[in-house]
């Protein structure tokens, strides 16, 4: 097995350019089904989630050839759009696939979402758009099929803001006959990058980045080149590092723009944020950091995945802050093993109270997501003594070098494989874990 030893580490100084995003990246593999020729993806993270589809897309007759992180797909000899169920619980987005294959192979099967253990994935507004597209479900105990003789543009109007669904329909309208209009959209960037590389190949979607997107038909989808856009949470994540270390961090290669409503939580509680076009820049001149309350949301509000390594950096504030994630009110795991580093925190139906001014120190804790993780290895970072962090397979979803990345702006920290011995639980945990309330 995998793990990560993780020493306190006084002060993070240094600059790294962010990796391609996850989610994005995810999609654009799935959207190059649709070429009729071949296509080149560039900056694309050599990450677990990419190999799993990376296999999903040979298996169904896509040519794929990876150099360091290009990616080139030639789909015009893909015969089938039957996706391995037990590959698709692996990841969260196999059902991307349904929007890229359903036009052209008229029936599509799949697994149901799997990837991180933060919650129900529901697919609900995916089945109301394809649907109104001309879309038929028919549901299994370990996959459905999605069948269309035809699919028709329309108007389709989501009732909850959803990332996925909006790039699944939207996906799915560029080969349907007329006009599709998408209200209620979601406005992530990964959407906007979704749309853009579909227009390099001769897609016409207007408006995404707002709540109203427009596709237009087409018959015949060309080949093109694109490069992703960067990971904005591995951007924050290492924006807030600075805040916590009391260092300074330039994260290079990412639009601020993407990471609004994060700096605007990380100057209010006292970290300093310097912005340029194409950078950010977090430092930490005050010693003390304030207490504040985090709602999630959809983008541009602050993003769920950013309450995890956000509660790292409040367990130094003074005073009580309060994150609420109504997105996925069950992704509350680190706290648990923050608790047994020294933290205390008390879980109420879908909120974390933490209390700040923490004194944590260095014991065995286990990673359930990516977040999560990157969250711990925080906490280990203002431990004293040593974080010992398994559940790496978690980080490496969406970290290509996770030990590398953090080493590269000072942080002591080894990845080692092999048996891992276990360590006591610290005994501070032993009076707060009563405070945890499920």
């Amino acid at each position: 097995m995998k793990w990560l030893e993780i020493e306190n580490t006084a002060s993070l100084k240094g600059c790294i350019t962010v990796p391609g995003s996850k989610n994005s990246s995810l999609a654009l593999l799935a959207a190059a089904c649709m070429a009729d020729a071949p296509v080149i993806l560039n900056n694309i993270p050599y990450i677990r989630d990419i190999q799993v589809v990376c296999s999903i897309l040979r298996e169904i007759g896509a040519k794929v050839s990876i150099n360091k992180n290009a990616i080139a797909i030639d789909p015009t000899g893909i015969y089938k759009a039957e996706i391995d169920y037990e590959k698709s619980y692996l990841f969260r987005t196999a059902y991307y696939f349904i929007g890229a294959l359903l036009a052209k192979h008229r029936k599509v099967s799949v697994g149901y979402p799997g990837g991180d253990r933060i919650g129900p994935r529901p697919i609900d507004q995916h089945v109301k758009g394809l649907k109104a597209l001309g879309a038929r479900f028919t549901f299994y105990d370990t996959y459905y099929t999605v069948e269309a003789d035809t699919l028709k543009g329309t108007d389709i109007y989501f009732d909850t803001i959803t990332c996925g669904a909006t790039i699944n329909v939207m996906m799915a309208a560029v080969r349907a006959k007329g006009r599709t209009v998408l209200h209620n959209a979601a406005r992530d960037p990964e959407v906007v990058d979704v749309a853009i590389f579909l227009n390099k190949m001769g897609a016409k979607i207007v408006g995404a980045g707002t709540d109203i997107i427009k596709i237009d038909g087409v018959d015949t989808l060309g080949g093109c080149e694109h490069t992703v856009i960067a990971d904005r949470l591995i951007a924050g994540t290492f924006l807030i590092a600075a805040g916590i270390t009391r260092g300074e961090i330039t994260v290079n290669g990412i639009p601020p723009e993407h990471l609004d409503a994060c700096i605007e939580k990380l100057v209010e509680v006292g970290v300093d944020v310097y912005k340029s076009d194409n950078s950010v820049t977090a430092y930490r001149k005050s010693k003390s950091l304030k207490a504040t309350r985090i709602k999630t949301g959809m983008f541009p509000a602050f993003a769920s995945d950013f309450q995890q390594p956000f509660t790292a950096l409040l367990l130094k504030a003074d005073g009580q802050s309060i994150i609420s994630d109504p997105i996925f009110p069950e992704r509350f795991n680190h706290c648990v093993e923050l608790g047994k580093m020294g933290a205390d925190i008390m879980l109420r139906e879908g909120s974390a109270y933490i209390t700040g001014n923490a004194s944590l120190t260095g014991t065995h804790v286990h990673a359930t997501d990516i977040r999560a993780g990157a969250c711990l290895i925080l906490a280990g970072l203002m431990a004293e003594g040593t974080t010992y962090l398994t559940g790496v397979e978690q980080l490496e979803r969406g970290y290509e070098d996770v030990a590398g990345l953090f080493s590269s702006v000072g942080a002591r920290i080894k990845l080692h494989e092999g048996d891992f011995i276990e360590t006591p639980v610290h005994e501070k945990f032993l009076s707060v874990k009563k405070a945890f309330s499920f």
